[in-house]
């Protein structure tokens, strides 16, 4: 940076020609803090947080909830007085975002009635199965009407206590303007959106009021969100708002608020990934893949779910709940041992070195699989998961075929799904990948477009992930009325961005294949893992 460009980051902090992106992931809480034209990152915070399992349900105490939010925009706070020398007191426009889906229910005096059950739940089975015969669009178990009809169908207590439900998101945007929106790329994983009129699917909404009828308080659009689509106003940053996250009482109150959005949706925003043919990949404790639709798909698949862009166009999305921990887990282990070696090296070290000598293995990875599975994982028909490596007496054993595997691992029920959109003609362009297994470049990329038989990019931009993308969608409300959102991405945001494209190479494309097809033969193994273990 030079020297103006600091003095003038210096002038937009102080003046708050910002813009605030905090987004709730399931392993850290993040804020990025961008200056007036969106691109440039001038400061960062995060917290890092860990579901819990309770009372067999996944879930996050609220109380961290409000600890996270405040401990990250503290810390930003204090990146920017580091960075910049300019402690920021008000922003041009705020963002909040969150993991999509789950389930939190509230009554009418705001209480919440049970704890926050997270996406990563796989007891809906029986509502979402319900749901998908009954609305004609597939129902994932993580959806937040699956969450709340199984509660119905189960016949819980708290249910006819019920005046409100949302996301994460929706929660935290809530208690900070008062306003019980969402945005539509959220919502949408909520209930079912009709992209042509950005709203709940009407005939949807009474197919299924008839279905709870006596068993709901009230029709179930009064108890979810109003939906936006991007560039909307979403409210002002209430006083009492602007003390849940600054307790100091430096942040005003007024600031605007844009929708609050899904991790789905931001990705989308900081892949550039909201026009047909494109699509996005986020690898993180999930991954998932989206692809905007240049038409409606022909059948009903459970693989994939129906989502929309934060702008409303329709999205597939093959969501998969375990992406990169367990392979999080076997570098930690070799950070370890290099530990107990007397060689110790730190993590980024160990990933680097470790991803470097995978681009070594065979194109198969010598016969050896690795099952990434901590959760249930639907797409895969798994109700519970059990990590495994497999390898028969005559796979090729090797550091480099150890370490493929599991990096293909982190991809082989993506796979499974993305097999799915192909058979249904869908074309796509190009995949742009986001997440911290991207970081060593030119080997998870270079696998994830042999697993996919596409380009895949990667960008400078991409690093801050979806944290970045809610920050670009709350400084997108000073565009909204001139631009729509992906002219503004394209001739704004992205015009001078530095990506990176690697094309699939015949051997990793058949190396993937012949290692997909042993994959889905062995989950058999995981099967009988979850009945046996």
């Amino acid at each position: 940076m030079t020297l103006g460009q600091g003095v003038s980051a210096a002038a937009d902090i102080a003046a708050g020609r910002t813009s605030l992106g905090i987004e709730l992931g399931s392993t850290r809480i993040k804020a990025c803090l961008i200056g007036p034209d969106a691109t440039e990152v001038l400061a960062t915070g995060s917290f890092s947080w860990e579901n819990s399992l309770e009372d067999g349900l996944w879930t996050y105490g609220i109380d961290e909830v409000w600890q996270g939010l405040q401990s990250a925009y503290a810390d930003l706070v204090d990146d920017a007085e580091k960075r910049h020398g300019v402690r920021p007191e008000t922003f041009g426009a705020i963002g909040i975002s969150a993991m999509m889906h789950g389930y939190l229910g509230f009554d009418e005096s705001g209480e919440l009635l049970v704890p926050f059950r997270t996406w990563r739940n796989t007891n809906t089975t029986v509502a979402a199965a319900e749901l998908t015969e009954l609305l004609g669009v597939n129902i994932p178990l993580r959806w937040s009407i699956a969450h709340l009809h199984q509660a119905v169908v189960d016949a819980e207590p708290h249910v006819p206590n019920l005046d409100f439900v949302t996301t994460l998101a929706g929660y935290v945007h809530w208690r900070l303007t008062g306003e019980r929106v969402l945005g539509v790329g959220d919502a949408s994983g909520m209930f079912p959106i009709d992209s042509a009129t950005c709203d709940y699917d009407a005939r949807m909404l009474d197919a299924y009021d008839v279905l709870a009828a006596d068993r709901l308080p009230a029709p179930a659009a009064s108890l979810l969100p109003r939906v936006l689509p991007a560039g909307a106003s979403a409210g002002l940053l209430t006083t009492e708002g602007a003390k849940l996250l600054d307790p100091s009482g430096a942040l005003p109150a007024g600031i605007p608020l844009c929708p609050p959005e899904g991790d789905a949706g931001t990705g989308m925003v900081a892949t550039n990934s909201v026009a047909p043919r494109t699509g996005n990949v986020s690898a993180g404790t999930s991954i998932f893949a989206m692809v905007v639709l240049e038409h409606p798909l022909g059948e009903v698949h459970h693989e994939l779910d129906l989502v929309t862009t934060p702008a409303g166009d329709g999205v597939a999305m093959v969501h998969c709940n375990n992406g990169a921990s367990e392979l999080a887990a076997w570098v930690g282990l070799f950070t370890q041992f290099s530990a107990a070696a007397g060689q110790p090296i730190d993590s980024d070290a160990a990933f680097d070195a470790l991803f470097r000598e995978a681009l070594e293995g065979e194109a198969d990875a010598g016969g050896l699989l690795a099952y990434n599975h901590l959760a249930g994982e639907p797409i895969a028909g798994l109700t519970e998961g059990r990590p495994l490596f497999v390898r028969t007496p005559d796979s090729a054993f090797t550091l480099a075929n150890f370490m493929r595997a599991q990096l293909y691992g982190v991809f082989g029920t993506l796979a499974l799904g993305m097999k799915v959109l192909e058979a249904e003609g869908v074309g796509l362009d190009r995949m742009f990948a986001h997440g911290g297994m991207f970081r060593t470049a030119g080997v998870a990329q270079r696998f994830l477009a042999g697993a996919l038989g596409a380009p895949v990019a990667v960008g400078e931009l991409a690093a801050e992930g979806g944290a970045w993308g809610i920050a670009v969608l709350a400084s997108y409300l000073a565009h909204a009325e001139s631009s729509d959102l992906g002219t503004y991405l394209d001739e704004q945001v992205f015009a001078a961005a530095s990506i990176s494209t690697v094309d699939p190479t015949p051997a990793d494309v058949q190396g993937f294949a012949t290692y997909l097809t042993r994959y889905r033969a062995g989950l058999a193994i995981e099967s009988a893992a979850v009945t046996s273990l």
